[in-house]
């Protein structure tokens, strides 16, 4: 996104102080009027019956709550993500502090004793200074620039013989002081405060952006624990149904009233139903330590909270869906690619302000004597100032690429955050229609239960009175386990799909700014 430049330069000589570059105007992007899946889920759009930032508690399941809570407080891209705003409130004064005059301050304190002949006779002691002989000179200290400041100096000697032939004592005392401000007249500071403020602003969007991927991260290992752990539980539940059978089986072949092929066909689906478990079993563990990173714990400190099975999360009543335009509110990446845009807009002004003259002022001041006593003297004191100009007249059409390079970036940031918002929007309507198909779904699946465990009654009924055969008591304890199976993995779907809309909403996140704590205190914290 190119914006124009002014085209004539100000100038800065007798004129008041001006800010190059374009000025910062967020993008108007147009979005649809509603979501198009909200109808298909049945989802009014006007809903606000759950409270985003804190979605997870639509849910009411309190352990969920704990571990959401202590992941906010101790997962560490959310601390790393809270040290980068420290960082970036740093680099502000560290722009602005360029705008502002700089000043230093040097002390030199300096004594020389010389036995050598010649070096006496210099400062006044003769070849073979007799007692009482004294000798001064005075000399100057050099002044310079370096890197836009300077110091100064001047100084007086004072030589006085040392006992013994030719012996000198040369002391030196200076405070000096200089102060450089460079004027800010073309706005090259103003604008790189401007690109460091939108930079905090971006940094501040990215920890809410964290916490948003990780309230959804820690629900969705959550309730993947709980449909492994409910898994077991039916495969547990179906298992000793199996094992029944199993047994009455055996009974009816032992006295003769079935053959040992329904055993053994009874003893083959109890194995092969047993085998399911293990496979669930290490799901438990891996969702288990998954959540232990996400909080910030080791595995063993948080196992014994979360081994236990749990129920199915229920679905919320009410789901705050809202219209698209809000997205650009809510979502913590598109504010945070809105941002880094305002940044680049600036670096583009920062740029063109280098084309211009700089304007440096000097000041010096020093006292100088070859005495404490009276270092601060008036008599001591010596002062000046200096006025610099610095205008890049010809640089190979270096400052210019510099320039085009930002306009360039500016473009890229613009792309970024119009990509943000097709992402955001894609994203709600893929949750919503995900949502919508999984809710049809489980519908059909628990009509499938009713029937399976009205069959599976009828056809152990009967096997048991003789009056069918073995085939139809395993076929429908098979269809049973599975129908059962299915329901509980579309029911964690819909809440997992509930959790991917939250995300897409731009839910899951506060004003609150956690404390960045370095190695020192995290290790006592913990």
């Amino acid at each position: 996104m190119k914006i124009a430049a002014p085209s004539v330069a100000c100038l800065a000589l007798g004129l008041s102080a001006c800010v190059v570059g374009p000025d910062y105007r967020q993008p108007k992007i147009a979005v649809p009027a509603d979501f198009t899946g909200a109808k298909d889920a049945g989802i009014a759009e006007t809903d606000a019956g759950a409270d985003l930032p804190v979605w997870w508690r639509q849910f009411s399941d309190p352990v969920l709550d704990r571990l959401i809570t202590q992941a906010l407080a101790q997962n560490l891209d959310v601390l790393t993500a809270a040290s980068k705003i420290s960082q970036a409130r740093e680099q502000e004064l560290i722009n602005g502090a360029a705008g502002l005059p700089s000043v230093s301050a040097m002390g030199t304190a300096v004594r020389i004793h010389s036995n050598s002949n010649p070096f006496a006779q210099l400062f006044g002691g003769g070849s073979g200074g007799a007692p009482g002989a004294s000798g001064s000179g005075s000399g100057t200290s050099g002044s310079g620039t370096s890197g836009g400041s300077m110091g100064s100096g001047s100084g007086a000697v004072s030589a006085t013989p040392a006992p013994g032939p030719g012996g000198s004592n040369i002391k030196l005392y200076s405070l000096g002081f200089d102060a450089t401000w460079e004027i800010d007249f073309f706005g090259g500071v103003t604008r790189n405060v401007e690109s460091a403020e939108a930079k905090t602003e971006a940094a501040i969007w990215t920890l809410r952006d964290t916490e948003v991927t990780l309230t959804a991260e820690v629900a969705r290992d959550y309730f993947a624990l709980r449909e492994a752990q409910g898994r077991i539980a039916i495969t547990n539940a179906e298992l000793a149904g199996q094992r029944e059978t199993l047994a009455v089986s055996s009974a009816k072949a032992m006295t003769g009233f079935v053959s040992y092929l329904d055993v053994n066909q009874a003893s083959a689906q109890e194995a092969e139903t047993a085998a399911l478990i293990p496979p669930l079993e290490a799901e438990v563990r891996v969702n288990i330590d998954a959540i232990a990173v996400l909080i910030g714990h080791t595995p063993e400190e948080v196992t014994a909270e979360i081994t236990g099975g749990g129920a199915a999360p229920p679905v919320p009543a009410a789901l705050p869906v809202g219209l698209p335009s809000d997205l650009l509110r809510r979502r913590p990446d598109v504010r945070e690619a809105e941002r880094n845009l305002a940044s680049a807009t600036a670096q583009v002004g920062y740029a063109m302000s280098q084309l211009y003259p700089k304007f440096d002022i000097i000041g010096l001041a020093s006292f100088t004597s070859n005495s404490l006593t009276n270092l601060l003297e008036s008599k001591n004191f010596t002062g000046g100032g200096i006025g610099l100009i610095n205008w890049p007249i010809f640089t190979a059409g270096r400052l210019q690429a510099v320039v085009r390079q930002n306009e360039d970036i500016e473009d890229q940031a613009y792309f970024a955050y119009k990509a943000s918002i097709l992402k955001a929007l894609q994203d709600s309507e893929d949750a919503l229609a995900r949502y919508a198909a999984d809710r049809r779904r489980l519908i059909d699946l628990n009509r499938q239960v009713t029937a399976a465990n009205g069959a599976v009654t009828i056809a152990r009924q009967q096997y048991n009175a003789g009056l069918t055969d073995f085939l139809n008591v395993l076929t429908t304890q098979g269809t049973l386990l599975r129908a059962e199976d299915a329901v509980l993995q579309a029911q964690v779907a819909v809440a997992t799909d509930l959790v991917s809309l939250y995300k897409a909403l731009g839910g899951g996140w506060t004003d609150a700014i956690p404390a960045a704590t370095g190695p020192s205190e995290a290790e006592n914290a913990s």
